[in-house]
């Protein structure tokens, strides 16, 4: 059965391979393990048995990492020089894309701890041409093997970490694995303001969790007369000029000008007209001050072309 695994690239969850006299508790220590790129310091985690046989029975299991040793502290003086080569590795390359006028974005340097290969990690709107750098890079970083690799926007903030507008570490690096489609039209349905800097995320893409209760404001939807539909309430007859999906309710406004909320059991849709003009007010909040929103800067929020890869 699985006792320990590893979090790696992509918030996946790598077992173990241990030998079976091994007792030692490794949990939240820094390991040495050998993954596809090589040797890689990560970190241990002690797995709950009911978790372990959820893992075996599923047919998605990931392979195993071969467990060399605990970190030792020689080891872990190897690895802080390492951290330091990563970051003047990060601008030499930085020095050399700028050099050859290529259009991308360099995220990331990571070197595995057997130092035989260096990994970088770049944002690009187009495909890029690196021959020429790659040249450059054999001629810097010899006895290496060099590995560019193209990622999107949202997988540059999976990887990098950060803290959301929520106050709460990224979803991308912290429990999500697979980026969902989202489009400017769930913000709207559940009523938030369209203004880049509250939809979306430090990738500057829509927020991902636009997606995590949108089912549910479908849900609370049904029965609730549209936006602008002439209702009968108690106070007469009105529009509706916004609905309050969490608390269940609709508000209404009179020619009279004034706004009351009302229960959707409290209201009845009628085929009539009233003279009441409804301003989309609820979703666009925006005072003098506020962010000015047009077509082209929705439409980039919304744009998943190379946004996430799976490359990384």
């Amino acid at each position: 059965m699985i006792k320990y695994a590893v979090k790696y690239l992509k918030n996946t969850f790598h077992p173990l391979k241990l030998s079976e006299n091994f007792n030692e508790n490794i949990d939240g220590k820094l390991v040495l393990v050998r993954t596809e790129k090589g040797e890689e310091v990560l970190k241990a985690f002690l797995v709950n048995s009911e978790v372990a046989k959820l893992f075996e029975k599923s047919k998605k299991n990931l392979e195993p990492f071969e467990f060399i040793r605990v970190m030792t502290q020689e080891d872990m003086m190897i690895f802080e020089d390492l951290k330091k080569e990563e970051v003047t590795s990060f601008f030499k390359c930085k020095e050399l894309v700028k050099k050859h006028n290529l259009v991308m974005n360099l995220v990331q340097c990571r070197i595995t701890f057997d130092r035989r290969k260096i990994s970088f990690y770049y944002t690009a709107p187009e495909r890029v041409d690196f021959r020429e750098l790659l040249k450059d890079l054999t001629q810097v970083f010899k006895r290496m093997r060099i590995d560019l690799r193209h990622i999107g926007v949202r997988d540059e903030s999976s990887i990098m970490d950060g803290t959301g507008i929520c106050g709460k570490p990224f979803c991308c690096s912290s429990h999500l694995r697979k980026f969902e489609s989202i489009n400017v039209k769930l913000a709207k349905d559940q009523g938030m303001p369209i203004a880049p800097s509250k939809i979306s995320g430090t990738c500057g893409r829509l927020l991902c969790c636009l997606t995590y209760e949108y089912s549910n404001y479908i849900e609370a939807a049904k029965g609730m007369p549209p936006v602008g539909s002439t209702v009968m309430t108690p106070n007469g007859l009105g529009k509706v000029c916004y609905i309050q999906f969490l608390n269940n309710s609709v508000a209404v406004k009179f020619e009279d000008g004034k706004i009351k909320e009302f229960t959707k059991d409290e209201i009845e849709m009628v085929d009539a007209d009233v003279n009441v003009e409804i301003e989309d007010n609820r979703i666009n909040n925006y005072t003098e001050s506020d962010e000015k929103v047009d077509a082209k800067q929705l439409k980039q929020l919304e744009d998943d072309k190379n946004s996430s890869t799976g490359n990384v």
